[in-house]
């Protein structure tokens, strides 16, 4: 049996055909010769072959005419060729090849002829090395092959027929080594699509490197919303220039509620935002089906499969796969196309290799924000623990000059000053130690308040499941003339814009939401305001930069008026409030 690592496999039962067919075979295919009947069935039922040749059917040893039409259906190239390049037979595939790719061809021959010649005239026989490879393409550039040159046996004598006689092939062999006779047997193989592929695999392999590594000189300062929308812009550009994919949306699933979350869209509608989508194999479409089983899903057409869930107008096709974090499934990337059945193979090859580094990119910054969150809340309780004994040293020395002013009756105004300054210190360090649970400021913010034109009259809603949180802000707002409306929850904050969209309620005019909520998150708070509440200026608040559910970056897109990270000064807010008041004004 000769066997060549190809794509292609032949089995023969019975004889060879004539020894240059042979080789031709051997070279291109993996080519049976020695199995009988029975072997070849069995073969058959137990191994895919693309061609069998049977003896029976074949009345024999199949005939060179039977042999041309079986190389003819092979689909790849196969010649035979002398030392001086000249062609002297070839199949069907070879001959269409153009002229110029035919010449090349015929270059490589003789110049393999002249290598085996070389090998035999040193006593070295030819055909027991490996076939010699070449690589050319076309003319125009436009289609690669790969050459494989094998020797094929010497031109028989007239005394008889080559291969049946040993002495025959000996004086064959001797003749061709005394003329310079090499004929060689070629196969011509167009790789010009598996080039492509590998290419395209690659290009991915360095867009995928690129996406995941995050330079810290650029990062180091920015906060979670800033970093995933640089994270979203080389996505983006990656789809259009090494996928040619521009409708496509990236959700994450809340492990909390299995909910999927929206967290990138690019060319689909706006409306895509509004599914309420879970990681359910049912009753969430595709996006649902993949996120809870983990498996690629191809639509073919869209017309015809019940899952499809409409997006991209005019959709016929599309591909969704998960993303995954080793064995986890984390979210899944949606990529909707316009053509019926655009999603082969080779597509879900590309985008299931993309989506991993998709992933591990979106993992490694949900990393960075939990780590910042973490170092923020580590820096500001080793701020406490380093000042905690300096402040009781100075509040000891207070302590004593207090207790001598008592003994002396005198009073001393900076020592009084002195004492109220010590105190603010300790009230504002036990807000920072609080971290997002506390705002800072506070005091200041509620002493000597007056209306503030701005703000007086307007009716704003404040959404945060920490007491203290939106007691102190709707304290502050009201004191300022603003009409507040306070929600423990996020169900709470939905239900009061749905109010309004029945027209039950006035508008609100600013919208205050926390991100992290255990019912809703902030980004469902602020689409539910842009679609009961379309004027409402909303701005979100998150402890330390955290937002797991990436509202910051949705809501940045469809007109997010600010962000807040605890614990921040209650000022601050005032002045995003002010300005938000400001652009109403201009508006009404």
């Amino acid at each position: 049996m000769a066997m060549h690592a190809t794509s292609k496999s032949i089995l023969i039962d019975g004889e060879p055909v004539s020894p240059e067919v042979a080789r031709a075979l051997a070279i291109l295919c993996n080519a049976a010769w020695d199995a009988p009947g029975d072997a070849l069935c069995k073969q058959l039922r137990d191994h895919g072959v693309d061609a069998a040749v049977d003896d029976e059917v074949c009345g024999g040893r199949p005939s060179e005419e039977q042999a041309v039409v079986l190389l003819d259906a092979i689909g790849e190239g196969v010649c035979l060729g002398d030392n001086r390049g000249r062609i002297l037979w070839s199949n069907a595939f070879f001959r269409g090849l153009d002229p110029a790719t035919r010449r090349l061809v015929g270059e490589r021959l003789r110049s393999a002829a002249q290598q085996f010649l070389s090998l035999r005239r040193t006593g070295h026989d030819p055909q027991k090395v490996s076939p010699l490879r070449y690589e050319i393409e076309s003319e125009d550039g436009g289609r690669q092959f790969e050459v494989f040159a094998t020797p094929a046996p010497p031109r028989p004598t007239d005394s008889g027929d080559l291969g049946e006689n040993a002495q025959d092939r000996e004086r064959a062999e001797q003749r061709a080594d005394r003329e310079g006779d090499e004929r060689v047997a070629c196969a011509v193989r167009d790789v010009t699509r598996s080039n492509q592929i590998a290419a395209k695999l690659r290009a991915i392999g360095r867009a995928g490197e690129e996406l995941v590594r995050l330079d810290s000189a650029t990062i180091k300062n920015l906060n979670s919303f800033e970093r995933l929308q640089l994270l979203e812009e080389k996505i983006v550009r990656i789809f259009h220039h090494e996928l040619s994919y521009d409708h496509f949306a990236v959700f994450l699933i809340d492990d909390r509620r299995k909910r999927l979350e929206l967290i990138i869209s690019a060319g689909l509608p706006p409306e895509l935002q509004d599914l309420e989508l879970s990681a359910e194999r049912e009753g969430s479409g595709i996006s649902g089906y993949v996120a809870a089983t983990g498996e690629t899903y191809v639509c073919h057409d869209a017309s015809a499969d019940d899952r499809f869930l409409p997006g991209l107008v005019g959709a016929k096709s599309s591909l969704t796969v998960p993303l995954r974090i080793h064995d986890r499934v984390i979210g899944i990337l949606d990529i909707e196309s316009q053509a019926a059945d655009a999603f082969d193979e080779t597509a879900q090859q590309f985008v299931g290799i993309f989506a991993r580094y998709v992933a591990l990119a979106l993992h490694m910054l949900d990393l960075l924000v939990v780590e910042r969150s973490t170092t923020n809340e580590n820096a500001s309780t080793r701020v406490l623990n380093e000042l905690r004994e300096p402040l009781e040293d100075i509040g000891r020395q207070l302590a004593d000059l207090e207790a001598r002013q008592a003994q002396t009756g005198e009073e001393d105004e900076s020592v009084a000053r002195i004492r109220t300054d010590l105190e603010a210190i300790r009230a504002r360090l036990r807000e920072v130690a609080e971290g997002p649970q506390t705002l800072i400021g506070v005091d200041r913010a509620s002493t000597g308040v007056e209306s503030d034109p701005l703000l007086a009259g307007r009716r704003v809603l404040v959404a945060d499941d920490q007491p203290k949180i939106r007691k102190v802000i709707a304290a502050v707002l009201r004191a300022r003339g603003c009409e507040v409306e306070v929600c423990p929850s996020g169900e709470t904050a939905i239900l009061a814009l749905s109010k309004v969209m029945r027209g039950e309620a006035a508008p609100f005019d600013m919208i205050v939401s926390d991100i992290q909520m255990p019912d809703r998150n902030g980004y469902e708070v602020f689409a539910s305001a842009r679609r009961a509440n379309p004027g409402a200026k909303v701005i979100l608040m998150t402890g330390f930069g955290y937002d797991p559910h990436h509202s910051i970056v949705r809501a940045s897109q469809e007109g997010l008026q600010g962000v807040l990270f605890k614990p921040f000064d209650i000022e601050q807010l005032l002045v995003e409030l002010r300005k938000a008041a400001a652009e109403k004004a201009e508006s009404e």
